[in-house]
């Protein structure tokens, strides 16, 4: 079976499109075609230079990394930077690269959903929703075929609201239409006024869906010329966003949950807020840079978050209600390769996935 890197990469956008993507980031495929056909992918936080000689020795054409290497514009591909270098290395030994970075970050079976699991966070839900991303689709159709087109839709994507799937509303109604010579009609005679008992049924779907449900809806309803609307929502969108909520099974003691922290992340040392005193049991998470969730922690009541890249004034914001800890961007974003390797190996079981073996967390630690 040849499998093309588009193959790939739609393995892993299936739970997090590109469309979750920040405005700043530059995410999915950086360098190559994604028409090629490739036997092997190589999997990694970061992209250096270390990571391309293994891409070259394990024979991997395909690299799929968390951050992205071409990050700021690039004006000349020449070899005065480690970027450069590494792309001209890429291209020279025609090696594809990919990244997967806030798209991920995002998506509700993300990276903070890997970490909910890896520290076995019951009840999670996503920190601070987005919002925007919701449409609203409305059609109408003969009311013996009302099922089967809910169920062409829901299949592509609509109908998804939190816990729940099939979601939609329906309505009875009369439909009117007068077919003229250039028309099939299902029902009716040309140039006769007709009217037709049709079900209106009203579903919810994530914008980067649209496109698959519309096909799905047309595909399945019997008219010649399909009625629909589509309307943009302001509703929040539970499955999409950043950071993640969850309750530890038990309830810890600071001392044992910044230890807990610690074993999970394997990192060598933590910086945190005073201790509050508190026991912790509700806690939120997000993987990299997550001071700017710091509010939407407090207003969640959580009695810890952790993170990292938090700035020495970012600390006075949890002001004793939480216990904020940064436990460091690359030890939180860590087990990304994981999530990829598995969205990979779930599509496509018997395909060459291969975990870099190079450290690319570019902080050393000094502890003696």
């Amino acid at each position: 079976m040849e499998i093309k890197i588009k193959d790939i990469l739609q393995s892993i956008q299936q739970i997090a499109p590109i469309s979750l993507q920040e405005s700043y980031d530059n995410c999915g495929l950086l360098i190559g075609d994604e028409e090629n056909i490739v036997s092997k992918v190589l999997v990694c936080i970061d992209v250096t230079e270390e990571v391309i000689t293994e891409a070259i020795q394990m024979d991997c054409a395909l690299i799929i990394s968390h951050h992205p290497i071409i990050f700021k514009g690039l004006k000349k591909i020449v070899p005065k930077g480690p970027v450069e270098r590494i792309v001209i290395q890429a291209i020279s030994n025609n090696i594809a690269i990919a990244a997967m970075h806030t798209n991920l970050d995002n998506s509700n079976l993300g990276v903070n959903f890997k970490i909910a699991e890896k520290m076995k966070l019951e009840s999670t839900s996503i920190l601070q929703a987005r919002e925007g991303m919701l449409k609203k689709i409305i059609t109408f159709c003969p009311d013996s075929f009302a099922g089967n087109i809910r169920k062409a839709m829901t299949d592509a994507g609509a109908g998804h609201i939190g816990n729940y799937e099939e979601c939609s509303f329906n309505m009875k109604g009369v439909g009117t239409f007068l077919a003229n010579n250039m028309a099939s009609p299902f029902v009716g005679q040309k140039h006769n006024l007709h009217e037709e008992p049709e079900t209106r049924i009203e579903m919810i779907v994530p914008d980067y869906h649209v496109h698959k449900v519309v096909q799905a809806l047309v595909s399945a309803h019997p008219y010649e010329e399909v009625a629909y609307d589509i309307y943009p929502l302001e509703n929040h969108f539970q499955n999409a966003g950043a950071g993640f909520l969850g309750m530890l099974p038990d309830e810890l003691t600071e001392l044992q949950f910044l230890a807990f922290v610690k074993e999970i992340f394997g990192t060598e040392t933590l910086r945190h807020t005073s201790f509050t005193g508190k026991k912790i049991k509700k806690i939120a998470v997000c993987g990299g840079s997550g001071a700017f969730l710091i509010q939407n922690a407090k207003a969640a009541k959580v009695d810890a978050f952790v993170t990292a890249d938090i700035k020495y004034h970012d600390f006075f914001e949890v002001d004793g209600s939480m216990l904020l800890i940064d436990a460091g961007h690359f030890e939180t974003e860590q087990f990304t390769k994981e999530l990829i390797v598995e969205l990979i190996r779930k599509k496509f079981p018997t395909f060459a996935v291969l975990n870099s073996e190079v450290n690319t967390n570019a902080v050393c630690y000094f502890n003696k």
